[in-house]
C-alpha cells in the first residue's frame, strides 16, 4: 500500500464503501484540523449541498468533506452528511491507499467516506490542494456543460478505481490548477471543488450554484 501522499484510483454508488478498507480503531483527528471543515459542512448543509433526503439517493446520506494533514489527509466519516452539525468524531485519518488494489488505509473513530479515495488522488494530483469538498447539486450538475465544467467519464462510478482514475484524467488535462470544480459524470449529481483553503474551495461551490440558479430563473423569464 503506498504511503499517505502517493496514490491512484477510480468510484460508483453513493454510501456503500466500495474499496478495501484496512480500519483501525483510533481517537479522531485534532479537533482544530477539522473545525474549517466543520463550519463550511453547516453551510453546505444549509444550501442542501450536503445532506439526506428520503426521496434522493435512495436514501442515503450525500457528500463528504476533506482537508490535507500533515500524514494522508482527513475526511468525514461515511454516512453523517444527514446531520445537521459534525463533530470531532465525525472524522478520521486516512494514512495510505493503492489504486491498483483498490485498498484504502485509515485509522480513527469511524470509516471514512465512500469517496475517500477520490479525495485521495486529487491531494496526489495537486500538491498545491488543500481542501476538497464533494456535494451534490441537480442545479449544476444538469448545466455542466453551459457551465464549462469539465466533467469526468459517465462510464466511471462513485466509489471506483474507475472514477479516480477519470478524475485525474480531467486534472491532467485542466493542467492541476490549485483550485477548481469538476462535475461527476458517472455519479448522480455529484460535483467536487477543491482548493487551497476551505474558502476557496467552498466559494467555487457558491458561487457556481448561483450561476446554475440565474440560468433557472433565465430559463423561467424566457419561456
Amino acid at each position: 500500500m503506498k504511503e499517505a501522499g502517493k496514490f491512484n484510483m477510480n468510484a460508483s454508488a453513493e454510501g456503500a464503501i466500495k474499496f478495501h478498507l484496512e480500519m483501525a480503531p483510533g481517537p479522531p483527528p485534532p479537533a482544530e484540523l477539522s473545525a474549517s471543515l466543520r463550519a463550511w459542512f453547516r453551510i453546505l448543509r444549509r444550501l442542501e449541498l450536503l445532506g439526506q433526503n428520503p426521496d434522493r439517493y435512495l436514501g442515503y446520506a450525500y457528500g463528504n468533506l476533506s482537508r490535507r494533514a500533515d500524514e494522508g489527509f482527513i475526511v468525514t466519516c461515511t454516512q453523517t452528511s444527514g446531520r445537521t452539525a459534525l463533530t470531532p468524531a465525525d472524522f478520521t485519518q486516512v494514512n495510505g491507499w493503492d489504486l491498483t488494489a483498490n485498498r484504502l488505509a485509515a485509522q480513527g473513530p469511524c470509516k471514512p467516506s465512500s469517496e475517500a479515495l477520490t479525495h485521495a488522488v486529487i491531494f496526489e494530483t495537486i500538491p498545491a490542494c488543500r481542501f476538497v469538498f464533494h456535494v451534490h447539486s441537480p442545479e449544476i450538475w444538469q448545466n455542466m456543460a453551459t457551465l464549462g465544467l469539465a466533467v469526468t467519464d459517465p462510464a466511471a462510478e462513485y466509489g471506483t478505481p474507475e472514477m479516480a482514475e477519470a478524475t485525474i484524467e480531467q486534472l491532467d488535462r485542466l493542467g492541476r490548477p490549485s483550485q477548481g470544480v469538476l462535475g461527476m459524470g458517472g455519479h448522480e449529481d455529484g460535483i467536487i471543488a477543491w482548493g487551497t483553503s476551505a474558502e476557496e474551495a467552498g466559494g467555487l461551490l457558491t458561487g457556481l450554484l448561483g450561476r446554475a440558479l440565474a440560468l433557472g430563473e433565465k430559463d423561467l423569464q424566457d419561456d
